[in-house]
């Protein structure tokens, strides 16, 4: 398993639910915000209409949504907001990239870097790691969707570059600039998605095992609850089995 992939967990307590949907609510709506500033109309602005179809598939409220672009379009009164990379690597050397949206740099800064040094990892400078990251379209869909054969035509034939199936589902990836097309071909062909982004794929990936691993997923997982962190990347992975045993 890739680290820039979410794995699943399954939460029990209701609070820890509602709390995870409460914080994941108001990080979309950043992202909505930050979206809208390119213009209020999703149609002309693809960057809005991605970040209004992530806080759809959350469940986020109609309403929501709205002020959210109107904060961003400038209507509405909103906090200052800016959007920041920040860098670093983690136990075994593992690299991470986080896309973060802040109302405040310094605050955000400190805290990130003591994540980073709380679970064995440390802070880097600008381009310490972003070189080994490209800008990705991805694509997840169920084999009980489409057939290989089908849905590797409709893919290459829309710009697609790979297609390849990992376990029970096939793994689509593309260029950014394709990327609407390939989503909009699949949709017509009537193929759903499992799950559909623009994400930041790792050059080469790392292996951990043992306590490498347990502390790069207990830092990735920490860094992805906090408020300000919108998308971490990362380029290690773990087997299965090692999974299995960690969860």
């Amino acid at each position: 398993m890739a680290g820039h992939s979410h794995w699943a967990r399954i939460k029990r307590s209701k609070a820890v639910v509602d709390a995870r949907r409460g914080r994941a609510w108001s990080k979309l709506a950043r992202a909505v915000i930050m979206a809208a500033r390119g213009g209020g109309d999703p149609e002309a602005n693809l960057a809005l209409r991605y970040a209004i179809d992530a806080a759809k598939a959350a469940n986020m409220p109609k309403d929501t949504i709205e002020r959210a672009i109107k904060k961003g379009t400038g209507e509405l009164a909103g906090e200052s907001i800016e959007e920041l990379v920040y860098e670093g690597y983690g136990p075994g050397g593992a690299a991470v990239l986080l896309k973060v949206l802040t109302d405040n740099r310094n605050r955000t800064a400190g805290e990130i870097r003591n994540l980073f040094e709380r679970h064995g990892g440390n802070l880097g400078s600008t381009n310490s790691v972003a070189w080994m990251f490209s800008s990705r379209g991805v694509f997840v869909v169920s084999s009980r969707a489409a057939t290989e054969e089908r849905l590797t035509e409709i893919a290459l034939e829309a710009g697609a570059d790979d297609v390849r199936q990992q376990g029970d589902s096939f793994e689509i990836s593309c260029e950014p600039a394709v990327y609407e097309r390939v989503r909009r071909a699949l949709a017509e062909a009537g193929i759903e998605c499992e799950n559909a982004e623009l994400t930041m794929a790792p050059s080469a990936t790392v292996h951990l095992s043992g306590a490498d691993a347990e502390r790069m997923l207990k830092l990735f997982d920490a860094l992805e609850e906090h408020d300000d962190v919108q998308n971490a990347y990362s380029n290690f992975e773990v087997s299965d089995e090692e999974m299995a045993r960690l969860t």
